[in-house]
């Protein structure tokens, strides 16, 4: 294995490429510490020490500190960590210690969520949140049924009518065109047509 290339990230840390592939992101006392110099080799022990044990734990840190201010999905700690240069390998250990440990929960994070958006959100605008969010439809699935089975119940017919109070929006007097934009505006947030149009024709 031969050392490549080496990019500086910042002031203090450099992007280390590995037979012209980006391998990791090393401080530069790190380089100094381990001998690492463009165009030579890299010793098989001294990489698997940067693999298995210095960058791991690193990473591991670096979920601890990012949870401390707020919730994260596995997705989206997952791209903090590829953002901060961390191998495939190095940054799977590290999510599957935060999950073991409960420090990242999906389905914790999607009930939670619900929770927060439910009055203000449609079920669908929710779902494709979270999906953005990175976590899976059926994780989804099981958040909403958890909810639901607590006695908690949607009303997506209300939050309509109070978007239609908050446009100061006259269904008896307004004309076809106007309903029609209201329509897309409403079919917009993720609410359903049936719904919309139930309350659009009253």
């Amino acid at each position: 294995m031969i050392v490549t290339r080496l990019s500086e990230v910042s002031a203090s840390r450099v992007k280390v490429y590995i037979d012209e592939q980006s391998a990791f992101v090393l401080y530069k006392g790190e380089l100094r510490k381990y001998g690492l110099r463009e165009g030579e080799p890299i010793e098989e022990k001294i990489y698997e020490e940067l693999v298995c044990e210095v960058l791991p734990k690193r990473a591991k840190l670096r979920c601890m500190n990012l949870i401390k201010s707020r919730d994260y999905t596995r997705e989206q700690l997952k791209l903090k960590l590829k953002q901060g240069g961390y191998p495939e390998q190095v940054i799977e250990e590290a999510l599957d210690y935060a999950a073991s440990e409960r420090y990242i929960d999906d389905l914790r994070y999607a009930e939670s969520f619900i929770v927060c958006s439910h009055e203000r959100k449609s079920r669908r605008r929710i779902e494709n949140d979270l999906l953005q969010k990175g976590i899976s439809a059926e994780t989804i699935a099981s958040a909403w049924m958890q909810w639901e089975s607590e006695g908690n119940v949607q009303d997506e017919e209300e939050q309509i009518k109070a978007l239609l109070v908050k446009k100061h929006f006259d269904v008896e007097t307004a004309d076809r065109k106007e309903l029609q934009k209201m329509y897309v505006f409403l079919a917009r947030k993720g609410f359903d047509g049936d719904k919309i149009r139930r309350m659009l024709l009253k």
